[in-house]
């Protein structure tokens, strides 16, 4: 049976999509208020919670390692459009605009992916859903250090690829768990 990266990548996708346009509809665009900060912790404290579910094995509020993933691949999401959208923007975005600029920087992404697939040779595959995890939490982490420092990097890549990888992370471990 061959493997389609791409088609398993647009399934999880299109999970994680469908939950971010149905909160958009209910919620709005209340997510605009959030600093990078307060996005970056909470894609840690889902990142965190999914650690504590792996070592644990039982959750007591029902909320599965699934949707904690889902999760972090939607607030990856924000965090990138908050990178580059202004003050002069609205906070109030129209749904069909969300979507639009949902797709844009999740294709980004995705190509991200596929360039780095070609270099490492999918070795995602061969990985614990654990260890995908570990290096969410690891790049978590490089992004709140990033912040601390006020944007200023000597050699490192900027938090918007942090947040790439932490999404292809997320989308790995979600085909990986089989969510279609």
């Amino acid at each position: 049976m061959a493997v389609d990266t791409s088609q398993e990548y647009n399934e999880v996708i299109a999970v994680c999509k469908s939950l971010f346009l149905k909160k958009t509809k209910d919620y709005g665009t209340a997510w605009r208020i959030l600093r990078s900060s307060s996005i970056t912790d909470q894609i840690f404290i889902k990142a965190q919670r999914i650690r504590t579910l792996e070592e644990k094995k039982v959750s007591k509020v029902g909320e599965d390692i699934t949707s904690e993933y889902i999760g972090i691949v939607n607030y990856c999401v924000i965090a990138m459009l908050q990178l580059e959208l202004t003050e002069s923007d609205p906070n109030e975005m129209d749904v069909q605009l969300v979507e639009g600029l949902f797709d844009k920087r999740v294709n980004e992404t995705k190509e991200l992916m596929f360039a780095k697939n070609h270099d490492y040779g999918e070795a995602w595959r061969d990985m614990r859903i654990s260890s995908l995890t570990d290096l969410i939490l690891m790049k978590i982490l490089r992004v709140k250090q990033i912040e601390d420092n006020l944007g200023q990097t000597v050699v490192s890549e900027g938090v918007k690829a942090n947040y790439q990888d932490m999404l292809n992370y997320s989308v790995f471990a979600l085909i990986k768990l089989g969510v279609k």
